[in-house]
């Protein structure tokens, strides 16, 4: 019964008061031992594969058709690899697979880990705005993040290897689907999330540093793209679970 509740039996829906995703490049070789056996990378000239870090402010999150008054306000920070994923009906889907998932609330974690298997866990989490100058920072958690939003002339990170923003809004997060993979049933796990009016705006990231990544002792990790979008309704719809076929997805790959 526990592990139903697990795989997001319903639908539930928020307003994003902003959402700030700072995307890295990584060797896509480097992040193959960090996702499951059913997906792939999302790569970029066969080189690159991406991390994005993503900070949500999010207002009245409830199961969707619940009152607003019923929702709840979190801060929500999810590290999430971009990845590809073949379903068996031969679709192939664009989303991200979720390495760690931190909140500002003990209530978050309580729920989010009772209906969903992204392993929240509580931090401090320090939110200052003056003027365009975001700061975001955690003691608990070891990071730091000073970004500039609101001007329009905004270039990419020295070290992105978009060659320009069109191309980096590709990697944008989110992306409209999410994995968990159960490995001892072979069983994929998708959440699709729907939004409209998506415009990510560019901004400029002064000073970024997280503990969390140096973990993986990369062997070059560069800052891609960084973007923000405010004040967009938001829901993601029941988890769907299909059995993966291995096979088919070896037979796709000769």
């Amino acid at each position: 019964m526990l592990a139903f509740f697990k795989n997001h039996p319903f639908a539930v829906e928020a307003f994003f008061e902003s959402s700030l995703v700072l995307t890295y490049a990584v060797p896509y070789q480097e992040v193959l031992s960090l996702i499951p056996e059913c997906l792939e990378p999302d790569t970029f000239q066969d080189k690159w594969a991406f991390i994005a870090i993503a900070m949500v402010q999010t207002k009245n999150l409830r199961p969707k058709g619940f009152p607003k008054f019923l929702g709840n306000d979190f801060f929500l920070i999810g590290y999430r690899v971009f990845v590809r994923y073949h379903t068996n009906a031969g679709k192939r889907l664009r989303g991200l697979y979720i390495l760690k998932s931190e909140t500002n609330k003990k209530k978050m974690e309580f729920f989010g880990n009772i209906f969903t298997h992204y392993n929240y866990t509580t931090t401090d989490i320090q939110y200052s705005k003056n003027q365009d100058i975001v700061n975001i920072h955690s003691q608990k958690s070891d990071f730091k993040l000073k970004v500039e939003a609101g001007n329009d002339d905004i270039s990419l990170p020295s070290s992105s290897p978009f060659q320009d923003w069109k191309e980096a809004r590709r990697f944008a997060g989110p992306l409209p689907f999410t994995f968990t993979y159960k490995k001892e049933k072979s069983e994929v796990l998708i959440i699709e999330g729907v939004r409209e009016d998506w415009h990510p705006q560019p901004i400029k990231v002064e000073d970024a540093s997280f503990k969390f990544l140096e973990k993986f002792n990369f062997s070059e990790i560069h800052l891609a793209n960084a973007f923000i979008i405010k004040n967009i309704p938001y829901y993601w719809k029941k988890g769907r679970i299909e059995v993966w076929n291995k096979s088919k997805e070896a037979h796709s790959k000769e």
